[in-house]
Formats: C-alpha cells, sequence, structure tokens
C-alpha cells in the first residue's frame, strides 16, 4: 500500500509563519493564493522534511523569527516526521515509538517525487531513459534503436543510388535498329575480301567462257578440217556453259556501308548497353531497398512488441525513436494534464510504496485540466499537494501572509506562545 501524508504542520520556514494542513488522501489539494505569501515555502517545507538535508532551504529561518523551524508530518503508515530545534535535527517515531531515521523515509519516499518538475523539465530523452529504466527494457530497446538507424542509413543510400540509376536510364538513347552486340572493324573486311575473291573468281570464269567462245568461232571457220578438235571442244564448252550458269555475284554494298558506319553503329551499340545495364542495376537497387525496408519494419514491430510487453506505468505511454510519448503524442505536443498525468506515473512507478508528489506553480493550468488531472489522481488513489497563484474555489487552502486564511486567530506559532507566556507572568506579581 502507498503511504500519503495525513497531516503537515509547519512554522518559521522560509515565508510560513504557522500552517496546518490535513490533504485530501486521494486527489488534488491545491494550496493556493497570491505571490509571495508563502506556498512554494509550504512544499519546500515538505521535501525538507522527508527529503532530508540535500532538500534544506539555504535559508530556512523565517525572517524576523527567533524561534527555529518547526515541521511535523504525520504519514497514513503512521511514522511521524518532524525537524526542529536550532540545527532542525530530523526524529521519525513509528506507531510503536520506535525511532528511526532518513534511511527509513527514504524506503518509500521517491525523490522525485519530492521535485516533480525536476522531472517534467528533463529533456525528451531523459524522460524516456527514465521510463526505459522502470521497465527493464532500455538495453534491448537501445540495441532495436541502433539497428533501425544503421538498416534506415543503408536503405537511404540504397535509395538515392537506385534513383541515380533509374535517372540515368532514362536519360540515355536506344536505338531499335542497331545490333546487339559492338561491330568489329576486322571482322567486316573479311568478310570483304572473302565476297572479292570470290567475284574474282567468277570474273576468271566468264573470261575464260569468253576465251573459249572465241576459238569456237574459230573452229566453225575450220569445221571441216577439224570435225575431231571441234567435238573436244564442243564438250568443253557445254561444260564450262553449265558452269557459268550456276554463278552468282554478292553485293559488297552492305558491308562498305557497314565499315564506313562502323563508329556510328557502335556507339549505338555502346548506348543500348549502358541503357541495359543502368536498368538492370536501378532494379537490383530497388529491390534492395524493398529488402531494406522490410527489415525495418519488423525491427519497429519489435520495438512495439517489446513495449507492448512492458509493464508500462500508465496505459498509452511509449518511447518512439527515443522519445516519451502518451497516447502518440511527444512532450511538448501533450496537454499540461497529460504531462502531469505522465510524469505522476512514472514517478509512481519509480517508488511504488510512495502515494504523493509535490507539484509548484499550477497557474499554468487551465480549471477543466486541474479538474481532469484531479479525477485521474482520485481514481489512481493518489495524493498531490501543489501550489498556485489563484484565490479562486478550486484552491482547497488560501495562504496569506504565512497563514492559512481564515486561521490566523486559531494558529499560535512557538514563537507567539513564548510571548504570551513572557507577557503573562511577571516577577514579584501574583
Amino acid at each position: 500500500m502507498s503511504i500519503k501524508i495525513n497531516k503537515l504542520e509547519i512554522e518559521n520556514v522560509k515565508r510560513v509563519k504557522a500552517v496546518k494542513i490535513e490533504p485530501t488522501a486521494n486527489g488534488l489539494t491545491i494550496v493556493g493564493g497570491k505571490n509571495n505569501q508563502g506556498k512554494t515555502s509550504v512544499l519546500d517545507s515538505i521535501a525538507w522534511a522527508l527529503g532530508g538535508e540535500k532538500y534544506r532551504p539555504s535559508n530556512p529561518e523565517r525572517t524576523g523569527s527567533v524561534i527555529p523551524p518547526y515541521l511535523h508530518i504525520v504519514l497514513s503508515n503512521g511514522l511521524v516526521v518532524e525537524r526542529k530545534g536550532k540545527n532542525s535535527d530530523l526524529k521519525v517515531l513509528d506507531p510503536n515509538g520506535q525511532k528511526g531515521g532518513q534511511q527509513l523515509l527514504n524506503e518509500f519516499v521517491g525523490q522525485l517525487a519530492l521535485d516533480l518538475p525536476k522531472f517534467m523539465q528533463a529533456s525528451s530523452k531523459e524522460k524516456a531513459d527514465t521510463l526505459l529504466k522502470i521497465i527493464g527494457v532500455g538495453d534491448k530497446l537501445y540495441e532495436f534503436e541502433q539497428q533501425e538507424k544503421e538498416l534506415y542509413n543503408r536503405r537511404l543510400t540504397i535509395g538515392q543510388i537506385a534513383d541515380q540509376k533509374k535517372k540515368y536510364a532514362k536519360e540515355q538513347p536506344y536505338f531499335q535498329d542497331a545490333p546487339k552486340e559492338l561491330v568489329s572493324a576486322s571482322d567486316l573486311i573479311k568478310q570483304q575480301q572473302d565476297i572479292l575473291a570470290q567475284n574474282g573468281e567468277n570474273n576468271r570464269k566468264r573470261q575464260n567462257l569468253q576465251f573459249l567462245e572465241g576459238q569456237s568461232a574459230d573452229i566453225q571457220h575450220k569445221i571441216d578440217e577439224l570435225l575431231e578438235k571441234q567435238r573436244v571442244i564442243l564438250v568443253d564448252l557445254e561444260t564450262a556453259r553449265k558452269s557459268a550458269l550456276d554463278l552468282h555475284d554478292e553485293s559488297t554494298e552492305e558491308l562498305e556501308k557497314n565499315i564506313t558506319n562502323i563508329e556510328e553503329i557502335n556507339r549505338k551499340v555502346r548506348a543500348n548497353l549502358d541503357k541495359d545495364k543502368a536498368e538492370e542495376d536501378a532494379l537490383d537497387y530497388s529491390n534492395q531497398y524493398n529488402t531494406l525496408t522490410g527489415q525495418i519494419e519488423n525491427i519497429r514491430q519489435s520495438k512495439v512488441d517489446l513495449l507492448k510487453g512492458a509493464d508500462l506505468p500508465l496505459p498509452g505511454l511509449s518511447v518512439v525513436e527515443g522519445e516519451l510519448t502518451y497516447d502518440g503524442y511527444k512532450w511538448d505536443n501533450m496537454s499540461g494534464s497529460d504531462q502531469l498525468k505522465v510524469s505522476t506515473a512514472i514517478v509512481r512507478k519509480l517508488n511504488p510504496k510512495c502515494g504523493f508528489v509535490l507539484l509548484d506553480k499550477l497557474e499554468q493550468m487551465d480549471l477543466d485540466s486541474l479538474q481532469e488531472f484531479g479525477q485521474w489522481l482520485e481514481a489512481e488513489g493518489l495524493q498531490a499537494i501543489a501550489t498556485r497563484v489563484s484565490t479562486g474555489e478550486e484552491c482547497s487552502i488560501l495562504i496569506e501572509d504565512g497563514y492559512i486564511k481564515g486561521q490566523e486567530q486559531e494558529t499560535q506559532t512557538q514563537e507567539e506562545a513564548a510571548a504570551t507566556e513572557a507577557t503573562a507572568w511577571q516577577k514579584g506579581v501574583f
């Protein structure tokens, strides 16, 4: 069961003359009043009484007082905490009359509960680190964050390269009529030489035909004399004619054109090869980018699952990219009520035995936010003692000139009691 403040009495601390308060057990107790009346002194006194010497004000004695500060707090577990005397020595008594000290108080008094603004004013990362430390997943979440960051940077680089490759491929010309491979000038020249050689052979055969036909003409004049010779020549002639009928000359025009235009052809081929390579590279980097995206999403889901499985002090709390969030909002986008709610829940989780928090300067919150925060405190069974520069009805009590307004005549300080006693008794007077 968490421990709360049942009663507190403060005298002669800073601006406080004499104050007695019984805070509401569950919910918000607002100490109101104008500036410089002693509101913050009440919170400083509680922090000093329960938190120890490190919370001791630099000048705790009320200005003008000859009586030392007096602090008396009764806690819900029965402990009575007092600071009084010249040195404001601490005395802690349990219900059985056993004495204790600051070490006993430290077991259930949360340090941030005495100074909640310290947590609220911390950086986003510090708040997140505090939460992760409480729920015990800080190291694992940090590991996920580092993996995500590394993959994100790799994906960013891959994406930039993919975009460059796509842009380069898009800008490259493409020639549909160009061959798929580069053309070799030596191959084209060899093909040309082979055709020219074949054509030369064909020409030689044609010349031979002409020669034989000439001879045939001469023989015709001597046909009577050279019948036998004519028969042989006629056979050769017939053979030559049949051979000549199958001959066909090939054109070298296309090869000559290709040889002339080889550089232009190869330029087109190279352009097409560059475009094909750029498109292939772009597709490869796009695939790498998509793979990294999937890995990043898996890590992010692991982070979500890690926090879902953690014992968070408040539903809706999370840590996103190293920053504390509540219901999806970062700290600077939370309402004032939600900021108080988150801070109080985290501080309570730090030390579940401590059932109260101290809050200063709640004038920054509107009445609706105050009401909402108070209702949440009641629902959670938490106690908050807060100050507010106001004299409105939202204030539980009002401090005026070091007293609770309306109790000035009812409250008598040690200093006033001593003065009254000195006035009432005089030596030799009966």
